[in-house]
């Protein structure tokens, strides 16, 4: 039999014997538990001797038996992830980068990842239930999360390791990584205020959502801090769809005292203050501001284009990736919570005010009324 060593990786031509981890051990004079604690990434092991190790496992070319190895350590090295497919930005780009983002980090360290879709929560719910019972995951990331979120509640009860994209209200356990939207939106209020809007008006996220809160949080915290009164009359909430947007932004501009300028916690619902604006003949950057915050794509094709605080979806999903691999090999979840600041991308929505609230109050009665006379509205 032909001896494998360090420096002579198996042959070809005829069958070579499948390399062991007994082998590598041998080849470096390591115990066999000591190669196997640094093949799995093991945080005991010093980074040299894993380096060492994983250097000459691949120049000997070793591969782990999958199934073996999960027999060994309890382990499948696949991180689960469920998506609920009718949710309102489940189809969007930022989706296919987040994914990208997690296969990536997930294959750098020979991990796979085990997804899934479903339509509405409770099933989600079923579907990772299912997952953990079928052992086709070690741990789960999370996206979306809310204050009170379920999901949270099922990988707990399982006793499974999680991440989060994005906080919840109990951060119990949980580790997690997130732009901080509440920034974004304290950006946002000081620069309308600094152009000169006195009169900055704010669309919320979806009701549960835990970036909605604190992005409303943030947008109320800098109106404190730049000296503007909170009106409930021009805070409008559910505006995480354009048409949930477009609903939300009538009502702002219908109020007696209308925005000059409208944070939004979504780039949807921004897309839907220009649909409402459009229908009243008003010009966005010009008789209404806008800011918000995703960088979707259609945002950078509006007219004008959206001025936006932009996510890099593909560096979340592979830092999210690398945070799950750490909670499973046994990093305490307080010690896996990172959040990012957001990146403004300007656009032409965001300018000085061209009126008061009270002049456009006036124009908006004057042209809506003209536009629907020219249009045979009014009898």
């Amino acid at each position: 039999m032909r001896k494998i060593n360090a420096q002579t990786p198996p042959g070809v031509g005829t069958r070579a014997a499948r390399v062991t981890i007994s082998d590598v051990a041998a080849a470096l004079g390591l115990a066999k538990g000591t190669v196997s604690r640094a093949l799995n990434g093991y945080p005991d092991i010093a980074e040299a001797t894993r380096l060492r190790v994983s250097a000459a496992a691949e120049r000997m070319g070793y591969v782990p038996l999958s199934h073996a190895q999960a027999i060994r350590t309890g382990r499948v090295r696949a991180l689960g992830l469920v998506l609920q497919v009718c949710a309102h930005d489940a189809q969007r780009l930022f989706l296919a980068e987040f994914v990208a983002g997690i296969t990536t980090a997930a294959s750098k360290e020979d991990w796979t990842l085990t997804i899934a879709t479903a339509p509405t929560e409770d099933e989600v719910l079923v579907t990772m239930r299912r997952l953990i019972h079928e052992r086709k995951a070690d741990g789960f990331i999370i996206p979306r999360t809310r204050t009170r979120d379920p999901r949270i509640k099922v990988v707990r009860d399982a006793g499974l390791p999680f991440v989060l994209w994005g906080r919840t209200g109990d951060p119990t356990d949980c580790a997690w990584f997130d732009i901080l939207g509440e920034d974004a939106m304290r950006e946002a209020v000081r620069r309308f205020h600094a152009l000169g809007h006195r009169r900055i008006g704010f669309l919320g996220g979806g009701t549960g959502y835990h970036y909605s809160l604190l992005r409303w949080q943030g947008y109320r915290e800098a109106l404190e801090e730049v000296g503007l009164r909170y009106d409930r009359d021009i805070v409008g909430r559910d505006a995480n769809t354009l048409a949930g947007g477009t609903d939300a932004a009538r009502a702002l501009l219908a109020t007696d005292r209308p925005p000059t300028a409208i944070v939004c916690a979504t780039d949807n619902g921004a897309l839907g203050v220009y649909a409402a604006a459009g229908e009243l003949g008003l010009r966005i950057g010009e008789d209404v501001s806008v800011m918000s915050y995703d960088g979707v794509p259609e945002g950078a094709y509006a007219t004008p284009p959206l001025t936006t605080y932009e996510v890099d979806s593909r560096a979340a999903g592979h830092r999210l990736a690398e945070l799950l691999i750490y909670r499973i090999r046994g990093d305490a979840p307080e010690d896996l919570r990172e959040t990012a600041g957001p990146t403004l991308r300007p656009g032409g929505s965001d300018r000085p005010p061209a009126r008061t609230s009270e002049a456009l109050r006036a124009a908006i009665d004057t042209d809506y009324r003209a536009t629907r006379t020219h249009q045979g509205g009014t009898r």
